[in-house]
Order: C-alpha cells, then sequence, then structure tokens
C-alpha cells in the first residue's frame, strides 16, 4: 500500500514538473520541528499527549512567484496520560499538503501564509491494554511562516502550523472518549529552489 502511494506521489510530482515554468519552481526544506498537541477530550476529560520533537521534509512547488503547494512529511512519538498517569505511547504519521500565498516572493525577507488538508495514520500503538485508538484521521492545516534569503537559492525558514486531528479511543472495542491532539508545529529549518 505505501509504495503505490509513493509511486502515485512521484507521478503527480514528474507530470507537475513537466508542466513548470522554467526556473526555480521547486523548493525543498528541511526543518527540526517541534509538535506540541493542544490536547483535549470528550465524553471523558483528563487525557492528555505530551510534545516530541522530529525532523521535517517539504516539498514546495511555485505554480506563480506567490502561490505554491507544499506536501509535509514528518512522524512523532506521543505518550499519552490520564490525569497525569501513563497510558502509553502512540507514533503519528501525518503528511500535510497546504494551497500557499507567498508575500514579496522576491525580497530578501519572504513570508507567507497556507491553508490545507492532514491525513493522519496513528501506528504503533503501544497503550495499556484493553485501550486503542482508531488509525486513521483526516483534519484541516493552518500555516504561517517567512523564508529568509541567504544566498542565491538557498533559505533560512521559521514555519508554524496549526494541525487539526483527532482519533477515537476505545476500551476493549467499545468507544470510551474522542481524543483531539490539535497540535501547533513550530519549525525552524533550511531550504534551497531548484
Amino acid at each position: 500500500m505505501s509504495r503505490a502511494i509513493a509511486v502515485g506521489v512521484l507521478g503527480v510530482l514528474a507530470a507537475l514538473s513537466g508542466s513548470a515554468q522554467a526556473g526555480e519552481d521547486w523548493m525543498l526544506r528541511f526543518r527540526a520541528a517541534v509538535v506540541a498537541p493542544d490536547a483535549s477530550s470528550s465524553p471523558v476529560a483528563g487525557v492528555d499527549a505530551d510534545s516530541s520533537f522530529s525532523p521535517e521534509v517539504d516539498l514546495t512547488y511555485f505554480f506563480t512567484k506567490n502561490i505554491a503547494v507544499e506536501a509535509i512529511a514528518a512522524t512523532t512519538r506521543h505518550e499519552v496520560s490520564l490525569n497525569g498517569a501513563d497510558l502509553g505511547k502512540v507514533s503519528v504519521l501525518p503528511p500535510t499538503v497546504t494551497l500557499q500565498y507567498h508575500f514579496n516572493p522576491e525580497g530578501t525577507v519572504r513570508p507567507y501564509v497556507g491553508a490545507g488538508v492532514n491525513y493522519t495514520r496513528f501506528y504503533n500503538v503501544d497503550l495499556v491494554a484493553p485501550l486503542d485508538v482508531e488509525r486513521n484521521s483526516w483534519g484541516a492545516a493552518f500555516q504561517v511562516g517567512v523564508d529568509f534569503k541567504v544566498g542565491a537559492n538557498s533559505y533560512i525558514n521559521l514555519d508554524a502550523k496549526k494541525i487539526y486531528l483527532e482519533t477515537d479511543v476505545s476500551n476493549a472495542g467499545a468507544y470510551l472518549t474522542t481524543l483531539e491532539l490539535d497540535p501547533w508545529v513550530f519549525g525552524i529549518g533550511y531550504g534551497f529552489r531548484f
């Protein structure tokens, strides 16, 4: 399944590359990111998840000088608790795609905003038995950031995203509560245009 998705993504990227205008239409960034859940749960209150650090990679394609689409990939592992008591850990893989507007696209300081969607896959679930979580989640994503030009095609990047994701928590297969993680993702990194 993951191989088919990867082949599909590469096919889309190749098609976009073939239709792109000549020039620096692509940007690749590498970031160090902190993922800080803004967790809440209902109807059972007190379920929480801790923050985590992760490397993050994104690929951006510029349709015009101002309009771009960005695909973001990262994964993190979080400890889940109930009123401070440890319930175990879960890993999340939330690939996110945002449509961006870039202000001042030819300046040294290039701010941007974005909005899009994320699909989150919960995996490597290691919770206290018999607790479990729903494995799939879809949600909105919002983004603000800035690129600082430091070379002919290179940039230092600051980025913040709000990603909306949630999962149902079950106890022996019976619904227990909905955990809304809704993390803030703060990143700093390096990017280059090509």
